[in-house]
């Protein structure tokens, strides 16, 4: 029998899981950087070279990060200005570049911009000279097709931020349309913007395959591409590894000063109404805001539904013997990509139930590091005892968990958090830990948001062609890589047809992935 009232202890839910997942990232994050520091120290020497694909990388991420933030502020204004038909649709449309797969964007781009494409048709029937897409104009072109919905939506926000009464108000004291815009936008802007741009620049500073396939020759080299050429070119182990830890220092600098700026709260508070925009009733206005939404959808529509039309075609020309490759290759992305997925979840499932907010912090050290840098620091672990061709299945599956975990962790967290709040007292009271906590309160609460975070992270598996082109043989490809191949031997027509199938793979697992996360998610 009680006597009196016994206080309810919070039972530590699985930290053992939590403290496992954490040690994994930290020895497969932290472990190659020692031994690319290590490496770096024992001779790296850059050359002539190496300044200017440190300069490149930074000239080719400066103004992708200036174009993309400059056409996405106008993009934005008529996004949360303007309610049409088919408006959700739209906005969920300028995601899908964050999920195409970078190889097949590219074949859209060049389906356009290309030598061949339809930009350089319409000039030749003008008798205009043709447009060249390799080189630093190429690469800022597929830079910007991939980061300006990324810069929209977070632009957007800022202007769904603001509340309407701020709009009503400046209605009722016959405010201009340019004295709104300086008045009421400005602010928000200057908020927004500069984080958003660092964003998009540590983005395109870890560029790897837009600058493989778009680059042009050594005036238009950057630093993970050197990384690249200095392990398949020379095989300049010391090198690499020192342009690894420029590429680091340079992109961890990007991601400390996005998170460094903070957007700002300051905009005030209101009845969230819907917001009605006086200032933007005009002619001239309604043209320009849909001639702005019309242009940015046809700019990110456009690459797809070229490839859609080109590899729907190319694949009917394809041989038996390149059906055989990208059969097999497809095979070897979709192990690779359910692996990934699986370990991914597992992490940042623990990652996210750990009691400790450094923990959950853990799972965003991927943003900062690029995925070529800690293949290079693998391969400087394991040359000396094995050979790294025979592990390129399970470092290519470490490699992208650990790319995808910031993006799963930002996604499951915040669910696993709100099941605890809202039904860890009930249970601890009824007795539930460990597996049983995990299977009856945990999975249950979240599977909407591991069905999302499955799909992103096999989709994003699916696309990467980063550590897997340092460990693969010659006999082993992943479908990006076959890609890749194709493209490097001119057989674009193969490549297009390949590339249809690695978008419909990687949108195929996302879709589905997201849709079992979906169903009966009110049970």
């Amino acid at each position: 029998m009680a006597h009196g009232a016994v206080p309810i202890k919070r039972i530590d839910l699985n930290a053992g899981a939590g403290i496992a997942a954490a040690g994994f990232v930290v020895v497969m994050i932290l472990a190659p950087l020692v031994a690319v520091a290590l490496r770096a120290e024992s001779g790296a020497r850059f050359g002539a070279g190496d300044l200017a694909a440190l300069r490149f990388t930074v000239v080719q991420a400066g103004l992708s990060a200036l174009f993309s933030i400059a056409l996405a502020v106008p993009v934005a204004r008529a996004l949360a200005r303007r309610r049409f038909w088919g408006r959700g649709a739209l906005i969920t449309l300028l995601g899908a570049p964050f999920i195409l797969p970078v190889i097949v964007a590219i074949l859209g781009l060049l389906a356009i911009f290309g030598r061949g494409g339809l930009l350089n048709a319409g000039l030749a029937a003008l008798g205009l000279p043709a447009v060249q897409i390799y080189g630093l104009h190429g690469v800022v072109l597929a830079h910007v097709f991939f980061n300006l919905p990324l810069a929209t939506r977070i632009i957007l926000q800022g202007w769904q931020a603001i509340p309407a009464e701020h709009f009503r108000l400046a209605a009722s004291l016959g405010f201009r349309p340019r004295d709104v815009f300086w008045r009421i936008e400005a602010p928000m802007l200057r908020a927004y913007l500069p984080g958003a741009a660092l964003i998009v620049f540590a983005i395109c500073l870890s560029s790897f395959a837009v600058a493989l396939t778009l680059g042009g020759g050594p005036r238009a080299t950057t630093l993970e591409l050197a990384i690249y050429q200095a392990f398949t070119l020379d095989f300049d182990l010391a090198r690499a590894a020192g342009l690894g830890l420029v590429q680091l220092c340079l992109v961890g600098i990007a991601a400390l000063g996005a998170a460094t700026v903070a957007r700002a709260d300051g905009f005030g508070r209101g009845m969230d109404g819907r917001v009605e925009r006086f200032d933007a009733g005009g002619w001239m206005q309604r043209i320009a805001d849909a001639l702005t939404v019309a242009l940015a959808t046809l700019f990110v529509a456009g690459p797809v539904a070229m490839i859609l039309w080109r590899g729907a075609w190319g694949s009917a020309q394809m041989s038996a013997d390149v059906w055989a490759s990208v059969l097999a290759a497809s095979g070897h992305s979709l192990v690779i990509a359910l692996l990934a997925t699986a370990l991914t979840l597992t992490l940042a499932l623990g990652l996210s139930m750990a009691r400790w907010r450094w923990a959950e912090g853990l799972g965003l050290l991927g943003v900062a590091v690029s995925p070529l840098v800690i293949g290079t620091g693998l391969f400087i672990m394991i040359n000396p005892f094995f050979a790294p061709a025979g592990l390129a299945l399970p470092v290519t599956v470490a490699v992208n968990a650990l790319m995808a975990l910031p993006f799963a962790v930002r996604v499951i967290a915040p669910a696993v958090r709100r099941a605890e709040t809202d039904f860890g007292v009930l249970a601890d009271q009824l007795g539930l830990t460990g597996v049983a906590r995990l299977r009856l309160l945990i999975l249950p609460r979240s599977r909407s948001a591991l069905g999302f975070a499955a799909g992103l992270s096999a989709a994003l598996a699916m696309g990467d062609l980063g550590v897997v082109v340092l460990f693969a043989d010659p006999e082993w490809a992943t479908l990006p890589l076959q890609i890749y191949r194709l493209m490097g031997a001119y057989q674009m027509q193969a490549a297009s047809g390949a590339g249809v199938v690695l978008l419909a793979l990687s949108l195929g697992l996302f879709w589905i992935f997201d849709q079992r996360g979906r169903r009966d998610v009110d049970a």
